[in-house]
This record gives structure tokens, C-alpha cells and sequence, in this order.
């Protein structure tokens, strides 16, 4: 089916290839509409190349030709059309490249704009999805025009964000860049009975937290593309708590601006410039205030990551392991959700994502980091929920903040480790244990 993403003012709109129920199937979707929107069914010519530009833009860079004298407004607009219609992909490197020229984009964004041009195309390429071609060109396009537009704007996140999704949809814009990067046929989710739980918690008005390890910054898109067939409320509606630089770094704000986000600094960076510290302290504290407010309105469902940052590999022996949960950290989050006056319920998930987008070896104070990229199967899996009181009620802190802060995180590791057989060893869904049950719901 194709959808149609109509305006008054607009008389075409931008379309997108987005999975259906099936991970090989696509389909056209419209991530951006400039005015009312209206959808309806159309057929539409085979598209030669990948051409997504709304008519306003062409017509502001049509009239740019014949200006000699342009605003800052016109310049910008004619730098995004140069992007949008693109048809090849030196097309797109010619234009960030003059854009370093005329001082329109900075040396350091436009080399990482290319960097992360080839990468993903070799990764797209090797997936053998159909016309990947296109799919590339589509998506880098869009990577370069939403970077140009914000380094041009930039764009300042609130202590909690709510995903962008008109007049550019900023949500599909991420979940179509990722998804071909995604091997469905190895990919796996744990427990999906356990997530339909939760989403009828959720409909109660009730409160869900999901203590997990944190692999990449593909995490929130990996998430929401193995569930969206299932669970589209779920996936759409996770409020993630984010560290600030992903909502610092200029490739990778286009991608936040699509999530709904609580924006903490996290405890590894907190002193990378002393200077800063206490600012990063008083921000922190206003977000942990926004984080009360939507717990008490319940019906909330928010990510957190204990360990403050990503997984990496141990140095000697290469394997990846979950970070260690930060028992103060565990422990804050119990008793926000604790305190709402709304019943809450802490449930363990594991990642495992990191061949996709994995992080530097290191943990890096200057932002703007080397992005690798692969296409590789993915898994996430959720324990049932581990209440506090159950497992650590008797004790006295610090001893109780330990011993459930260890609960999670063995869970955590003991779901990461079934996902693990299940992808790197090749057992698929035969790794399921009595306590992970495998399943793979875009197939059903």
C-alpha cells in the first residue's frame, strides 16, 4: 500500500520505505508534510532513484538561481535542496563539500557527514535488502538535510523532550534509518508475553520501568523495530533517559529529536570539565523533578541504563558483557517510582545491539566520536518484574540498594547471555531457556 501525506499548501509529499508486519516487506510512508495533513491511497510511478523533496523547498531553490543577493533563510534552503534531490551519492558529498566551502557547515561535522556516508553504505549494501541503492541515497539525504538544518538552528532539548513527529517526523526518520541495518532473520525477542504485561499495566494507569544495559545509540530504534509489530504503543511512547551527548553531537541529535527523552549528564562525564560540574548538577536535578511530574501522572513506561553508559568489551578477551548497574543510581529510580502515588513496576532488559553501531573502546570526553556500522541481528528480552520489597525488604540499606541493584543486573546478564547463543552462536530460537522464551513476533 502506498500513503499518500497530503497539504493544502503542499501538493506532494516526502515519502519513506518503512517495515510493515513482515521485517522484508516495505512499504512507502510519509515522514514529512508541511501543513495539514490528510492520507489517502494514490498509485505512484516506480521512482528511478531516490528523489524525496517537498515543492516548496524545489521552488525556494528554483527562485535562489535567480537571486544574486540571498537571505540566510534562502541559502539554507537551497543547501537542503541540494540534498533532498540528490541522485547520486557524490551528488550528496559534492554538497556537504561546498557547503565546507561557502563556511556554510563546519570541517569537523562534514567530515563526520562522510564518514558516515560510507559506512553506511557498505553495511546497507552487504544486507542485500532490495533496491539498497536507493535506500541509501533516501536515508543519507535525509541524514545530511536534518544535520544541515540543525547546524544552521540549532536546536535546544528541555529537560524532557517529546519526540518530534510533525512537521517532519522525526520518530520514522530514525526507525527507517536503522531498519536495514537490522538482520530479522537473526534477530530475537525475549519473553514478548512479558512486554504484552506491561503494556496492560500501562492501560491501567500504571507506571513501568525498564532497568537495562546499554549497548549503542541504535538501543532506542532497536528496541521499538523488534517490537512494532506486537506493540507499536510500547515502542512509540519509551521515555529514555538520555546522556547529554546525544543530544550534544550534531549526528546524532536528529536521531534524539525523535525519542522522547529525559536529559540527565551522565556520572562519566560529570567531570570532564570541572568548570562545568556544578551546572551539570543542577541540570541533573531538574530533570530527576520532570521525572517525579510524569511519574505521578502514570501510564508512563521509562528506560534507564544503570551502568551511566554504554557496554564495551573486555580489553583482553573481546567479549561484551553488560556494565555493571551503579547501585545509587538502581536505587534513585526505585524510589521515584516508589513515591509517585501510582503503582510501579521495575522490570530487567537486556541489549544486545552492539555489532550494529558499536561504541568507541574507550569512554571519550570529546564529543563527535568514530562511528562503525554493520548490519548484524539484534535481540532484546524482558524478565518479569523484581519488586523491592520481595527481594530486599529485610535488609537494611546499603545492604537492600546492593542486593536488589544485583538482582536486576544478574537478570540482566542471565537474559543478555540467551540472546547471545541465540545470535553470536548461532542457536536461534533454540537457545530459549524456561526462563527466556525466544520468539521472533514480525514473522507471526
Amino acid at each position: 500500500m502506498l500513503i499518500l501525506c497530503a497539504s493544502s499548501h503542499i501538493p506532494r509529499a516526502t515519502y519513506v520505505p518503512v517495515v510493515a508486519s513482515s521485517a522484508a516487506t516495505w512499504r512507502l510512508f510519509p515522514i514529512s508534510c508541511f501543513g495539514s495533513v490528510k492520507l489517502r491511497t494514490v498509485r505512484i510511478r516506480k521512482l528511478p532513484c531516490a528523489v524525496f523533496c517537498a515543492s516548496k523547498v524545489r521552488g525556494m531553490a528554483e527562485m535562489i538561481e535567480v537571486k544574486k543577493e540571498l537571505t540566510s533563510t534562502a541559502v539554507a534552503a537551497a543547501a537542503i535542496a541540494v540534498f533532498l534531490d540528490a541522485r547520486t551519492g557524490e551528488d550528496l558529498l559534492s554538497a556537504i563539500r561546498k557547503a565546507v566551502e561557502d563556511e556554510k557547515l563546519p570541517l569537523n561535522v562534514a567530515d563526520g557527514l562522510e564518514e558516515l556516508y560510507h559506512k553506511y553504505w557498505n553495511a546497507v549494501l552487504k544486507s542485500g535488502v532490495p533496491k539498497a541503492d536507493e535506500i541509501i541515497l533516501h536515508n543519507m539525504a535525509l541524514v545530511f538535510d536534518r544535520v544541515f538544518v540543525d547546524v544552521k538552528d540549532s536546536f535546544e532539548f528541555s529537560p524532557h523532550h517529546e519526540a518530534i513527529r510533525e512537521p517532519f517526523d522525526y520518530y520514522k526518520f530514525g526507525q527507517n534509518y536503522i531498519h536495514p541495518l537490522v538482520d530479522f532473520r537473526s534477530s530475537y525477542v525475549g519473553n514478548i508475553s512479558v512486554f504484552a504485561e506491561m503494556e496492560e499495566k500501562l492501560k491501567q494507569g500504571d507506571n513501568v520501568v525498564l532497568m537495562s544495559n546499554h549497548q549503542s545509540e541504535a538501543d532506542p530504534a532497536i528496541i521499538a523495530l523488534l517490537l512494532e509489530s506486537k506493540h507499536p504503543y510500547i515502542a512509540e511512547n519509551i521515555i529514555y533517559v538520555a546522556g547529554d551527548r546525544v543530544i550534544t553531537d550534531p549526528l546524532c541529535k536528529p536521531f534524539s529529536m525523535g525519542r522522547n527523552l529525559l536529559c540527565v549528564y551522565s556520572k562519566k562525564h560529570m567531570n570532564d570539565d570541572p568548570e562545568l560540574a556544578e551546572m551539570k548538577k543542577r541540570a541533573n536535578t531538574r530533570s530527576l523533578k520532570e521525572m517525579a511530574l510524569l511519574l505521578r501522572g502514570g501510564s508512563k513506561i521509562i528506560w534507564i541504563a544503570p551502568s551511566g553508559g554504554r557496554d564495551r568489551p573486555d580489553p583482553v578477551s573481546k567479549e561484551w558483557y553488560p556494565a555493571p548497574f551503579d547501585a545509587s543510581s538502581a536505587d534513585n529510580m526505585r524510589r521515584l517510582v516508589e513515591h509517585a502515588g501510582v503503582p510501579g513496576h521495575i522490570y530487567p532488559l537486556a541489549i544486545l545491539c552492539h555489532d550494529i553501531m558499536p561504541p568507541p573502546p574507550q569512554v571519550e570526553k570529546n564529543i563527535g566520536e568514530k562511528r562503525m556500522i554493520s548490519f548484524h541481528g539484534t535481540g532484546i528480552s524482558v524478565a518479569p518484574k523484581i519488586d523491592f520489597h520481595e527481594v530486599a525488604g529485610a535488609l537494611e540499606d546499603p545492604e537492600a540498594k546492593m542486593v536488589y541493584t544485583k538482582a536486576l543486573y544478574d537478570s540482566v546478564n542471565q537474559q543478555y547471555n540467551v540472546l547471545n547463543s541465540a545470535i553470536h552462536g548461532k542457536q536461534g530460537l533454540e537457545a530459549s531457556t524456561p526462563s527466556v522464551s525466544l520468539s521472533q513476533p514480525w514473522q507471526q
